[in-house]
């Protein structure tokens, strides 16, 4: 706590207590970068594209805006060699009715290839 309590401190008093902590994103930065997460999705992206036969599709569900941009980029390079086609140009996210029910989706967005 003594970390979060720093950071919470160096950001500016009208960001300290809103609903998140301001140390979440410090957290879940380091977390990202410790378990090398958005390199591991893009061999995931590549593995998981070639595991399917012609015409499989490929769904995947990002909550972070990092996330999604690995999984856009990599889908367009796909669509660009021809091993793939994207679905969704555009991600699919929650509605309001499913954001009343869970909250956690807000920040969710779906996005599919299928493989030529």
């Amino acid at each position: 706590t003594q970390l979060a309590d720093l950071i919470r401190e160096s950001v500016p008093p009208r960001f300290r207590y809103g609903r998140i902590h301001p140390a979440t994103r410090v957290f879940q930065a380091l977390r990202m970068k410790v378990n090398e997460e958005l390199d591991q999705l893009t061999k995931f992206l590549e593995v998981g594209l070639e595991a399917l036969n012609s015409g499989g599709r490929l769904a995947v569900i990002s909550f972070h805006s990092g996330e999604d941009r690995v999984v856009k980029h990599t889908f367009q390079t796909m669509a660009a060699a021809q091993r793939g086609s994207v679905v969704t140009p555009k991600p699919i996210t929650s509605g309001d009715q499913e954001r009343r029910e869970n909250v956690r989706s807000r920040s969710a967005k779906l996005r599919v290839i299928e493989k030529t």
